[in-house]
């Protein structure tokens, strides 16, 4: 039995020497010192010893496991770190060379847009404000004189929710939240961006969910002249220091008297060609001065105090400056499209 666990240790340091995998020096572990290998076999037969030897046999075994279990630790630490070094020596990075750009993003056509618009009614004095998208029928519609049954609320085929509740279909709620908060005081003087939603068909021109940006002024002695100064001034910023604008009557429930406002084409200088239609003008928002009513009902005293309105489609205005033929251009995600509007 002494030969046989001399024999097993010769044989296993052998192979354990000869190893060149860590999975190959796992099964040579598991052959020599697992519950089935050569050695627990000898161990199972000490029974068959005389008493006395079998202290003898027993401390060999354990000596073999032993330097057995060196052995495998040992070469287990020399695999390991061969493989180590190898994995470095293949993963070597030369931090000479050049490194691989990195592509920057850059800002969606609406919202530079939005931004230039927003930095250009700043610059006037106005500040931005902004309110719930999901609205009330008072603050969507009642409080801006559309009262129930109001045929002008035909005019925008809305979302609701509930009875009350529904999808905003314009920032004018925005307008009638703020000057609540004013209690009757002016002087108010704010831009409200932001998406607002209304049932209709998208196509190239039309979409169920869009944006808008609506102006309000509120103060003492608010003139039709300080709106289309404002207007002309918007105008030549955006489009040109040369255009002109133009406004012709119009109405809605919540300025009077209302206008639509145009501006003198900036591609053919108001000679007339494919954009204006032939007629030299675009039209590109709505205003007026705020109806009496709309004032009351936000607690303003409108023999005190006037103002002016006007709302306009960031889309349309995007569509107009850069010469875009479809409004779901904006929202496909095509990157195509959207790499063309880098910002230098």
């Amino acid at each position: 039995m002494q030969e046989r666990l001399m024999s097993l240790q010769s044989e296993a340091v052998e192979k354990i020497e000869k190893a060149e995998s860590l999975k190959g020096l796992q099964d040579i572990r598991v052959e020599y010192l697992g519950k089935k290998g050569p050695i627990t076999e000898v161990l199972r037969g000490m029974g068959k010893l005389p008493a006395e030897e079998r202290p003898k046999m027993g401390q060999l075994a354990n000596d073999v496991r032993e330097v057995i279990t060196k052995k495998v630790e040992v070469k287990q630490e020399q695999l390991e770190r061969e493989a180590l070094d190898q994995q470095l020596s293949s993963e070597t990075i030369d931090v000479t060379l050049p490194g691989s750009p990195v592509r920057k993003g850059n800002a969606h056509p609406l919202t530079s847009v939005v931004e230039e618009i927003e930095d250009l009614f700043i610059g006037m004095g106005f500040t931005i404000a902004e309110g719930p998208e999901v609205e009330t029928d008072y603050y969507n519609f009642e409080a801006l004189n559309l009262p129930k049954n109001h045929p002008a609320r035909d005019m925008q085929d809305s979302f609701f929710i509930t009875e009350d509740l529904l999808l905003r279909t314009q920032t004018s709620p925005v307008q009638a939240r703020t000057m609540e908060k004013h209690e009757g005081k002016g002087p108010v003087k704010i831009i409200s961006p932001g998406k607002v939603y209304r049932r209709d068909t998208d196509d190239a021109t039309h979409s169920h969910q869009f944006m808008q940006i609506e102006g309000l002024y509120v103060d003492k002695d608010v003139r039709m002249s300080d709106l289309k100064g404002t207007l002309t001034m918007f105008a030549q910023k955006l489009f040109g220091e040369e255009r002109e604008i133009r406004l012709r009557p119009s109405f809605f429930p919540f300025t009077e008297p209302s206008v639509e406002v145009d501006v003198s084409c900036f591609k053919c200088n108001g000679k007339g060609c494919s954009i204006c239609k032939r007629t030299g003008w675009i039209e590109i928002l709505g205003a007026g001065m705020v109806h009496p009513n709309v004032l009351e009902m936000a607690g303003f005293d409108s023999k005190e105090y006037t103002g002016f309105a006007f709302g306009m489609g960031p889309e349309r205005i995007a569509m107009l400056k850069y010469g875009i033929d479809d409004i779901r251009h904006f929202y496909a995600n095509d990157i195509r499209f959207l790499e063309q509007f880098k910002r230098a």
